[in-house]
């Protein structure tokens, strides 16, 4: 059951534009003793996604109350928020559309990011590219058929994780992670303005080293890159961040950015 606009259903309108177009925006939060974790920074990024589609603002208090209330029965989970233009419309045209919808869930942790941290991941080039386009890159929206393509790839493959390159050859992200590496003291990670996510931990992340004794920065970089660096790490708000043990055939042995940057990501 999904907690829509309020109500407890587990229907949707088939002319609802999330339905139709993929038309609205989403994200996923971890739950850890009822509490959602980072709750501001995911209110935050939902803000951004509907004012870079011109969607109209949900109730933000509203919603902020529904995902603690749900938050509160679950020891540790997922939460995801779902938010579309609503039902309405014809064709492309957002004229008529009704009011927009509001969709919470909460589904199982998922029990393999303990053993992704412990023992490190492994890392595959994916064949599948993602289109630039700066008018969509960076937020969560619900056209997420290159993820899907993605996925059905890497399941393919013994690794856990996916690099994903734009559609120019430049790293972007993995499947469902950002990427950092570290070369020495200097720390990288891809720019994200032309395609992929910016993530709400790689935020956190960013904001943790600029504050630190690493140099952090955002890079246009090939794969290439990745065989002469020290160390990589994944991360998401869910995972927060784990290490790569193994990415295209190269070894990874260094844990000491992911050590500095664990206790801070909990």
């Amino acid at each position: 059951m999904f907690l829509i606009n309020g109500t407890w259903q587990d229907s949707l309108p088939a002319n609802d534009r999330a339905i139709q177009f993929g038309d609205g925006c989403f994200t996923t939060a971890r739950v850890v003793n009822g509490q959602v974790q980072m709750l501001d920074a995911h209110l935050q990024r939902l803000r951004q996604g509907c004012e870079r589609l011109a969607l109209t603002q949900p109730d933000w208090s509203c919603l902020a109350g529904e995902m603690k209330r749900l938050a509160q029965t679950s020891p540790l989970g997922v939460l995801k928020v779902i938010l579309t233009r609503g039902a309405g419309g014809r064709g492309y045209s957002a004229a008529g559309c009704q009011q927009p919808a509001r969709i919470l869930s909460l589904s199982a942790f998922p029990g393999f990011y303990s053993q992704w941290r412990e023992e490190g991941v492994d890392l595959t080039l994916s064949p599948v590219r993602l289109g630039r386009n700066p008018a969509l890159a960076g937020i969560k929206h619900l056209n997420r058929l290159e993820q899907v393509l993605i996925r059905v790839h890497l399941e393919q493959t013994p690794a856990h994780e996916a690099l994903v390159l734009d559609s120019e050859g430049w790293l972007t992200e993995c499947c469902a992670a950002n990427l950092f590496w570290r070369k020495g003291n200097r720390v990288f990670t891809p720019y994200v303005d032309q395609a992929g996510v910016n993530g709400i931990m790689r935020q956190h992340i960013l904001t943790l080293l600029h504050a630190s004794r690493w140099e952090v920065k955002e890079a246009r970089e090939t794969p290439e890159a990745l065989k002469e660096a020290d160390e990589l790490l994944i991360c998401n708000a869910l995972l927060p961040v784990a290490p790569v043990r193994r990415a295209e055939g190269v070894e990874y042995a260094s844990r000491e950015l992911y050590e500095f940057l664990a206790p801070h990501c909990e």
